[in-house]
């Protein structure tokens, strides 16, 4: 059973947002509230409806003297104008961008920032899954992509904004010191998990496999992009042998479809190790979240691939809090319901002729081949 330990704190409170409409009309209620600073970090920020839309409320937020930090990862964020920067700029919202190693017109090497946090007036924060963009709200009609946000206020918003301080490089003189009080059942236990391997830190994935090693009863874990390693693999193996209900939530419409067919590669051995495999319909999945024995939960923006593992610069909060896992829980299960197709043995095999198991078997092995080249390096845990 999971237990918050010395890293956790508890002076906080952690509410859990759906993607979409319910997000950003929370973020935007938070800015409009905010009065001193707004430190925003992003992987993708698109100059759309949604894009310009929040951009308006930093910028009205500038105009009024707080202090507005905007991070974007210049990967991810590369169709941005030189105007609408200049506009952001100009109403005096500190912008950086966060580049590679080396980088020109064809090629990006190194290390990319696809975390996503905001924090507010070191009270509220956000970390997320999604991305400021119109793919991540109900725009047109048309449905967001599934994705998720934990809304956290307390001692963790503080924590938040020192990680924010120290990736733009303003460096606070002194520790921070936290006020921390007696933990309570009241209280929600936040663990800050970071995967950047410049700073040699695997926490996010130490947290997956300690979570996963210690379940008794079940785990559910929802994600977009799922292609594990060794360790995840055998530690997801060992679970379901005990007895441990593991379900996954994958896409089954992904924005990248070649990497759809190197995750369907997977299905036959998961289902071989009594792994549920359910694949979600109603738009495209993005969401990462996971939770086990109605106890501990984990949300933020961390695949279970190889380039979250050891590449990119990741970031989620562990969470050990029995409402709050159960409400995860439940919301997973309404979705395994009424919005997933599970795959069985007989419809992988139904669905999957000698072509398709050659091609999906291509796929894997180039990906494969593909995340050691450019994230091979000495795995490590915290």
């Amino acid at each position: 059973m999971a237990t918050g330990s010395a890293s956790h704190t508890y002076s906080n409170h952690v509410q859990l947002i759906k993607g979409g409409h319910d997000f950003f009309k929370i973020l935007k209620s938070k800015i409009a509230e905010a009065k001193k600073t707004i430190y925003f970090q992003f992987y993708i920020f698109d100059e759309d409806e949604t894009g310009r839309s929040v951009a308006n409320q930093l910028i009205e937020a500038a105009k009024r003297n707080v202090s507005v930090y905007l991070l974007l990862d210049k990967y991810g964020s590369n169709n941005l104008s030189s105007d609408f920067i200049q506009e952001l700029k100009d109403a005096g919202i500190q912008f950086r961008w966060f580049t590679a190693f080396f980088k020109n017109r064809k090629f990006y090497v190194g290390r990319r920032l696809h975390h996503k946090i905001i924090v507010i007036d070191s009270e509220k924060s956000f970390v997320c899954g999604l991305n400021i963009s119109n793919r991540y709200n109900e725009v047109d009609g048309n449905p967001a992509w599934m994705d998720w946000a934990a809304y956290t206020e307390g001692v963790t918003s503080l924590q938040l904004e020192q990680i924010c301080k120290k990736r733009i490089r303003d460096h606070s003189p002194g520790k921070i010191r936290f006020d921390e009080h007696t933990p309570d059942k009241k209280r929600y236990a936040v663990n800050v998990c970071i995967n950047d391997w410049v700073s040699r830190k695997s926490q996010i994935t130490t947290s997956y496999l300690k979570a996963i090693r210690a379940a008794t009863t079940s785990i559910h874990i929802m994600s977009p992009y799922f292609l594990p390693g060794h360790l995840f693999r055998s530690a997801l193996k060992r679970a379901a042998k005990r007895g441990v209900t593991v379900q996954l939530i994958l896409a089954g419409n992904s924005d990248i479809p070649f990497g759809k067919y190197a995750e369907r590669y997977m299905y036959e051995w998961l289902l071989k190790n009594n792994i549920q495999v359910y694949e979600y319909q109603p738009s495209i999945l993005h969401g990462k979240i996971a939770t086990s024995d109605g106890q501990w939960s984990s949300v933020g923006s961390y695949n279970v691939n190889n380039l979250s593992a050891y590449a990119s610069i990741e970031l989620n909060l562990e969470i050990i809090n029995k409402s709050f896992a159960q409400e995860v829980q439940s919301r997973l299960d309404e979705i395994i319901k009424n919005d997933c197709q599970q795959i069985t043995q007989q419809v992988y095999k139904y669905e999957t002729n000698v072509w398709k198991r050659f091609a999906y078997g291509s796929m894997y092995n180039f990906m494969r081949l593909m995340l050691f080249i450019f994230t091979f390096r000495k795995p490590h845990h915290e």
